[in-house]
């Protein structure tokens, strides 16, 4: 489901009293340990990182007059989403952090692509998720994504 709030904050506010101790722990998290040149916004009816058309000009292959995305955060009916590109995009980072996370959480991990999905926030390991998020600059990340994305 797809929220139609126009800023973070407006998002943040319409979830439940539950969800929003979950969201903005996140949140948190991802602003602590992100490398410098990302932008916090709303991008597809979430919470999405993304590098700016002042970084990047020519935005996502997808639609270049959006900037290109990175990660992003979801409430949704059954579970929070956090959505890493870079895992889906780099099978490295991908066999690291799936063993990770094996060893940081003592539930089993639910994946598929970009998409991890939690049902309950004490399944959440958040200290995994900053190392995760810290291993990619903006630099990296487009390299990253013109060498498997931009024809």
């Amino acid at each position: 489901m797809q929220s139609k709030a126009s800023t973070v904050e407006a998002y943040v506010a319409e979830l439940p009293e539950d969800r929003q101790k979950t969201i903005n722990e996140f949140r948190k998290v991802i602003k602590k340990h992100l490398p410098k040149g990302f932008q916090e916004c709303m991008n597809y009816g979430m919470i999405g990182w993304v590098i700016p058309h002042s970084k990047y000009p020519a935005g996502y292959h997808c639609d270049p007059k959006l900037p290109l995305p990175f990660l992003g955060l979801a409430s949704q009916k059954n579970s929070v989403n956090f959505y890493h590109m870079g895992i889906y995009a780099d099978p490295s980072l991908l066999k690291w952090f799936t063993t990770a996370h094996a060893k940081a959480s003592p539930k089993k991990l639910d994946m598929g692509k970009s998409c991890i999905r939690y049902k309950k926030q004490e399944d959440i390991p958040f200290q995994l998720i900053g190392e995760l998020v810290s291993k990619i600059s903006p630099d990296d990340w487009i390299a990253v994504y013109e060498k498997n994305y931009k024809r």
